[in-house]
């Protein structure tokens, strides 16, 4: 497959299920895995769902504006670079944000995440 085209796919699932159900994101994620958001890391798949499951919001919605993909070294994985809007609910303006994924295949001919980086962008 195309890895921009991988990419996008991956970025639109990926927020989607974080925005109708974050605790569908754990088969994103493997023990060895580590979220850093806000400078915070966590690490593990069961920890890092923990960790998106009680952010101080409980519905939002992601507006992706940019998606740039790289190859990464010889096992074949991906990063991938995102950043966008968040408009949580209740809230007038949305927030910026920017998000960096390193995607590694699976046995399965999958992927999944092994760093996941997170920042809200303020201006």
């Amino acid at each position: 497959m195309d890895p921009d085209a991988l990419a996008k796919a991956f970025v639109e699932h990926y927020y989607r299920t974080f925005d109708t159900n974050r605790a569908g994101l754990g088969s994103l994620y493997q023990e060895g895995s580590m979220l850093t958001f806000e400078g915070a890391k966590t690490q593990g798949a069961q920890a890092i769902v923990a960790k998106l499951i009680s952010l101080p919001f409980q519905q939002c919605q992601h507006q992706i504006s940019t998606v740039d993909c790289q190859p990464s070294g010889p096992a074949g994985g991906m990063l991938v670079f995102v950043s966008g809007s968040l408009q949580l609910a209740g809230e007038q303006h949305s927030l910026k944000f920017s998000q960096m994924f390193h995607l590694m295949p699976t046995p399965q001919g999958s992927f999944y995440v092994l760093n996941d980086i997170f920042r809200l962008n303020y201006a």
